[in-house]
């Protein structure tokens, strides 16, 4: 395999992992794909339990400790999805995918799920990134 093909699994330590079958991210060449990533520490804690925009706020943060330690920068995200408990609150958890990504401005979904793997988990985050598409250009169309 070379460089430009060669797969790495990132694995988080999660308890949820090997259980699954997973890997947090992958990554191929330019490449990263994050995993359906919760408000659930290496413990296995929920953080902020029921809480939007402070568990929207937490997967954020360790999305982008995640893009980091693979070299890539937020602005390298070209997708995000939300799966979310609660589509009602939808603003509490746009307030905070906005903080992170309003210059960058993704493809992103948010879709309401009946549950999680937790019943105190309210949003799971996706992402796709591909390193160096941090210069973009914005363009508006009309349909």
């Amino acid at each position: 395999m070379t460089a430009e093909t060669s797969r790495t699994n990132i694995l988080s330590g999660s308890p949820l992992e090997p259980l699954r079958g997973y890997a947090r991210a992958v990554q191929v060449g330019n490449q990263l794909a994050i995993s359906g990533t919760t408000a659930m520490n290496s413990k296995g804690d929920v953080v902020s339990p029921g809480e939007p925009y402070e568990q929207t706020k937490y997967v954020l943060n360790v999305i982008k400790s995640i893009l980091a330690s693979r070299g890539f920068q937020p602005a390298d995200v070209i997708r995000t999805r939300l799966f979310v408990t609660n589509i009602s609150r939808w603003e509490d958890y746009a307030r905070a995918h906005r903080e992170v990504f309003e210059p960058i401005r993704p493809a992103s979904s948010m879709v309401q799920v009946v549950k999680l793997v937790d019943p105190r988990l309210v949003v799971e985050i996706e992402v796709d990134a591909i390193k160096g598409t941090s210069q973009a250009e914005s363009v508006s169309i009309s349909y």
